[in-house]
C-alpha cells in the first residue's frame, strides 16, 4: 500500500469516527429534522386535557382555574376568595416516554390571597407522571418529575426550569439525588417576559431542561421514591421485583396560586 493510498484511508477513517461521533452525541438535531411537532394546546379550548384541583375530584374545573381567552391557556384565581392549598394540574390525556416538550409561559398580575411565599411565580411542567385516575382526591401534586418554572423578584437571582421531585429521585451528576429541589443555571426573568422552556426527555436515559435553546439542567434515571407515601401505592401496584425506574407518563402543567399563561404547547415524539 503506497503512503499516499495509507494517508487517504486513515483520514477518511479519521473522518467516518468523527462524524460517527456526532450523530451518536447530537441526536436531537437529525430527530427534529426528522419529526413532526404535536400542537397539545389548539388555541381554542381545552380539549385533549383534563383538570384535577386537590379537594374536588377529576374533571372539576374549580372556579374555571385554566382557561382559554384569547388563544392563550391562563390558570387564573379570579372566583378564589382565597387559595385554600388548592393545588391544581391539567392533565395531556396521553402519556409519552421518549419526546421534547416544549412551551412559551409569562407570569402575570398577583397572586392570590393564601397562596403560599415559595409560590410567588412558580409553576411547573410535570413529566414521566401518574395518572390523573390514581391520584388522591386530597393528593397536592402528582407523582413526577417537575420542571419547575419561576419568575424573578425585584431582587435576587431567581433560576427557571429548576428540578423538583414529588415521589421521586434522580440520578444528578453521577449519583442518587434526594434534594426536593435542585437550581437550573438558567438567569433570572423578571417581569410579564414571555419564556421558552425545552424539556427533552428520553425514558429513564436522560433528561435535560434548556431555557431560550440552552441547556441549563441534565439528569439521568428518574425513578419513584420508595419512601414516599403517595409513590408507595404506585409501588404497591407494580408487579414484584419490578423497576422503580420512570420510563413514561404523564405530562401536565401546574396551579400553585400566582397567574401563568401558556402561549404554545408542543411536543415533539423521539424514537427511543
Amino acid at each position: 500500500m503506497t503512503c499516499r493510498l495509507r494517508n487517504h484511508l486513515a483520514g477518511a477513517l479519521c473522518c467516518s469516527l468523527f462524524l460517527g461521533h456526532l450523530l451518536a452525541v447530537d441526536t436531537t438535531a437529525a430527530d427534529v429534522a426528522e419529526g413532526k411537532w404535536i400542537q397539545l394546546f389548539n388555541g381554542k379550548d381545552l380539549s385533549g386535557w383534563k383538570v384535577k384541583i386537590k379537594g374536588h375530584e377529576l374533571g372539576e374545573n374549580f372556579g374555571k382555574t385554566f382557561r382559554v381567552e384569547n388563544g392563550v391557556l391562563k390558570v387564573g384565581y379570579d372566583a378564589y376568595k382565597g387559595f385554600g392549598a388548592k393545588f391544581g394540574h391539567l392533565f395531556y390525556e396521553k402519556s409519552f416516554s421518549h419526546y421534547i416538550i416544549r412551551c412559551e409561559y409569562r407570569f402575570t398580575g398577583q397572586q392570590v390571597t393564601g397562596g403560599p411565599g415559595w409560590a410567588f411565580r412558580n409553576s411547573g411542567i410535570m413529566v414521566h407522571g401518574q395518572a390523573p385516575e390514581s391520584m388522591g382526591k386530597n393528593q397536592n401534586f402528582p407523582v413526577s418529575i417537575e420542571v419547575q418554572l419561576l419568575g424573578g423578584r425585584k431582587m435576587g437571582k431567581r433560576s427557571t426550569a429548576n428540578l423538583c421531585t414529588p415521589g421521586t429521585h434522580v440520578f444528578y451528576k453521577g449519583k442518587l439525588h434526594k434534594p426536593h429541589c435542585t437550581n437550573s443555571a438558567s438567569k433570572t426573568y423578571r417581569g410579564d417576559q414571555w419564556v421558552t422552556v425545552e424539556i427533552e426527555v428520553r425514558g429513564s436515559e436522560i433528561i435535560r431542561h434548556k431555557i431560550d435553546g440552552k441547556t441549563v439542567l441534565e439528569y439521568t434515571k428518574p425513578q419513584l421514591d420508595p419512601n414516599d407515601k403517595d409513590a408507595k401505592k404506585l409501588i404497591a401496584g407494580k408487579p414484584e421485583g419490578k423497576s422503580l425506574l420512570l420510563e413514561s407518563g404523564s405530562i401536565s402543567l401546574q396551579s400553585e396560586s400566582h397567574p401563568v399563561e401558556f402561549r404554545k404547547v408542543e411536543l415533539l415524539p423521539l424514537k427511543p
